[in-house]
């Protein structure tokens, strides 16, 4: 989707463009609060280039590799977007900040975070780990924006669980159980229980939103956002969406099944023991996965 990103050496540059210093300035702030799974700010190269450090591992590529639709991968990726989120809870955007895209808030009540709002397969970077390669950083924060927490997250499950149509899913994909993906990584981040009752009716909102952006954008913009249309993705968010609405009820029973009995020292926040099967086991939260209370969202958010 962006033209002229190229890396050079152990950095990443790619064209400046007018919400480049909002982007700046958010990542810049995640690396003061400790967050190290997003580029640093390099700075602007002769060549009118952000420059970023370029952040080793794998991405996934298809055919999908077997730890990429792993539940196991959902689980960390959830955990890494609660990071995210925790970790930008306190930012405040620079006066008159500009963003790309649309303005979620239409989407889903006023903006309560920065959203990355594409975490899809390739903007996620893995480690080799004991088992299997981990998630540990985002990349590509150019879409970043204003939005609410729950957007992010439809945003992220849309490629992830996947919210899609049978017929458009990734063949590693077709025939995985998405209602309990879904349940999932909402369980494992941590979403409260009226998120999750918002999540297919705001998810259905987004889907369509998406479909009539990427129309407007490949009448005004061309390129990379026309081509989107001649191969068929507007057509898919539509499928997506249809299949969201049908699905509902089953999706609906996962995500609010009653949440288990809680034990000394469970704090509020807890992603709950999932009772979901994987192989024939049942997969459950690692302890590491203890969630502390969202903050507030900033004042300098627009409402």
């Amino acid at each position: 989707m962006t033209e002229g990103v190229v890396r050079v050496g152990q950095t990443v540059r790619r064209p400046v463009r007018f919400h480049t210093p909002a982007v700046h300035s958010l990542l810049t702030y995640l690396e003061a609060a400790g967050f190290e799974g997003a580029p640093r700010v390099l700075g602007i190269d002769d060549r009118n280039r952000e420059v970023l450090t370029y952040l080793p591992g794998v991405v996934t590529s298809r055919p999908l590799p077997a730890f990429a639709t792993a539940e196991s991968t959902l689980v960390d990726l959830a955990e890494l977007q609660f990071r995210y989120h925790r970790a930008v809870a306190g930012f405040e955007p620079p006066p008159g900040a500009q963003w790309d895209g649309e303005v979620t808030r239409f989407v889903h009540g006023p903006p309560d975070t920065i959203c990355h709002c594409d975490v899809n397969l390739e903007n996620v970077i893995f480690r080799p780990g004991p088992d299997r390669p981990r998630p540990y950083a985002l990349i590509d924060f150019d879409l970043a924006r204003p939005g609410t927490r729950l957007v992010d997250v439809i945003q992220t499950l849309r490629y992830w669980a996947p919210i899609a149509d049978p017929a458009d899913r990734d063949p590693a994909l077709c025939d995985v159980d998405v209602p309990a993906r879904i349940a999932l990584f909402c369980e494992a981040y941590g979403l409260s229980a009226a998120e999750q009752a918002r999540f297919v009716p705001v998810a259905s909102r987004w889907l369509r939103r998406s479909r009539a952006t990427i129309v407007q954008r490949a009448r005004t913009h061309g390129g990379a956002w026309a081509h989107m249309v001649d191969v068929g993705v507007v057509e898919r968010l539509l499928r997506a969406a249809a299949w969201l609405e049908a699905t509902r009820p089953e999706i609906d029973a996962r995500l609010l099944r009653p949440s288990c009995p809680s034990w000394p020292g469970r704090p509020a926040r807890l992603a709950r023991p999932s009772r979901l099967i994987h192989r024939g086991r049942p997969v459950v939260p690692r302890p590491r996965q203890l969630l502390e209370p969202a903050a507030s969202p900033p004042a300098a958010f627009p409402r």
